[in-house]
């Protein structure tokens, strides 16, 4: 009797891709793709949302200058569409490096503003970003004091010693170091006492809806109290409704960025007309 024929589903061999990754690596190659295209282009801008004080008044405290590209087509694309793909290309470190030029411009322009700009803990120790620094003070010596830097919690943890002695030197120079997405998740607070960030960020995960979430609440009183144990100023991210700005008022914020505010745009607001703004 001959031998029965056994059918199997043949396996993927380790060369080839499933369906999904081979996605998600070309969704990649075309972000890496557009990036790069814009550099060379110098297709770059920066787009700037308040951080507003808690005062009654909602003034604003100093903005925040976030990068953006454009593409082929003239669209703007904002950094959480291509950042994360491009953070471990020396991409990411041209666009901290823009995105410092393009602040320190803006600097020099404004002499009564304050501007925070983000950067990545990989642009420590690449050339270009400092000398880019360098030559903006040079330019406008007031800078560095009107100068913040955002630096996210995941960015500070994975070199923190590098992180602290990169922040206690130019904090010399009179610049302001904030930490970003505070309580996401990164930080060993056994680091916290040693890096001497003037600002926190709280993550937006725990501002959505504050007032009608007890747990957020709670956290968000802890990260808060843990931020004015060191001594550090406190910004809400993500604040987007009236009742979460009435209870955030309530619990000892310093500041608050959100929707609610403004969202970030590419025309400066200072240079906005009053009478435009009112409209």
């Amino acid at each position: 009797m001959p031998d029965r024929q056994i059918f199997t589903t043949p396996e993927l061999s380790p060369s080839m891709d499933n369906p999904l990754d081979f996605a998600v690596r070309a969704r990649d190659q075309n972000t890496m793709k557009m990036v790069k295209d814009a550099l060379r282009r110098k297709q770059v801008l920066l787009a700037y949302q308040p951080v507003v004080r808690v005062d009654g008044h909602h003034r604003p405290a100093f903005y925040e200058g976030l990068i953006r590209v454009l593409d082929e087509t003239g669209r703007i694309i904002p950094a959480r569409d291509f950042i994360n793909v491009i953070e471990t290309d020396e991409m990411g470190r041209i666009i901290d490096c823009l995105a410092l030029e393009l602040g320190l411009a803006t600097l020099a322009e404004e002499p009564g503003l304050r501007l925070s700009i983000n950067m990545s803990a990989r642009s420590i120790g690449y050339k270009r970003w400092m000398d880019t620094l360098l030559h903006g003070l040079k330019i406008d010596p007031t800078a560095g004091e009107r100068l913040i830097l955002e630096i996210t919690e995941s960015s500070a943890m994975m070199v923190p010693e590098l992180v602290t002695s990169f922040m206690a030197e130019l904090q010399q120079m009179g610049i302001s170091f904030a930490l970003d997405d505070f309580g996401a998740g990164y930080t060993a607070f056994r680091f916290l006492k040693d890096f001497y960030f003037d600002i926190v960020k709280i993550d937006g995960q725990f501002i959505r809806n504050i007032h009608s979430e007890p747990d957020n609440q709670v956290l968000t009183k802890a990260l808060i109290s843990i931020a004015e144990q060191f001594e550090m100023f406190t910004v809400a991210e993500c604040v987007e409704t009236a009742q979460d700005v009435k209870f955030l008022e309530t619990i000892g914020i310093d500041c608050l960025q959100g929707y609610y505010f403004g969202a970030p745009t590419t025309m400066p607001p200072w240079r906005i007309p009053a009478e435009e703004k009112r409209a």
